[in-house]
């Protein structure tokens, strides 16, 4: 018994030496060391029948403008989506180009999509606040930045 113990703590003192501390359960993977930290992700709406003067209204989760579409049946994995909407610090005519043709451009010839930042961050220690803010506009022929966000939002690099 003492033998097999012994060699329980070896190999994971192997295993934690060799790989950095990546090994589970001691992890360093962001969502057991960064958990209470402030969070950004990604979602899209279909806003064609939405008023044009609610459209650039930030909002709550729960009054969000539009119907929510399903990236994945864009063929679009929800992370990679996000975090090239949350990670792009300059949005050239290429950063969007790249982003409409990772959606599929088929889909804004009948449908305006918006795009959403969606910000998350705890507030005091029991509870979460979530801002929903319309980013970038895709219409058939044009993309449009919310003229409610500073330049800077765009491009800040």
């Amino acid at each position: 018994m003492m033998r097999i113990t012994l060699i329980t703590f070896l190999l994971s003192g192997i295993l934690l030496a060799t790989h950095e501390g990546e090994y589970w359960p001691f992890s360093i993977y962001p969502m057991f060391s960064k958990a209470g930290n402030p969070w950004t992700r990604a979602i899209v709406t279909d806003v064609s029948n939405v008023d044009s003067s609610d459209v650039w209204q930030t909002t709550s989760l729960n009054e969000i403008n539009g119907t929510v579409e399903s990236i994945l049946d864009a063929g679009v994995d929800q992370i990679d989506f996000s975090n090239f909407v949350s990670k792009t610090k300059n949005w050239d005519e290429k950063r969007v180009q790249a982003l409409r043709t990772m959606l599929g451009e088929q889909h804004f010839q009948n449908e305006d999509w918006m795009i959403f930042k969606v910000r998350g961050q705890m507030v005091g220690d029991d509870s979460v606040t979530v801002q929903v803010t319309p980013y970038l506009l895709f219409k058939s022929d044009t993309t449009l930045f919310n003229p409610n966000l500073s330049n800077e939002d765009y491009f800040s690099e």
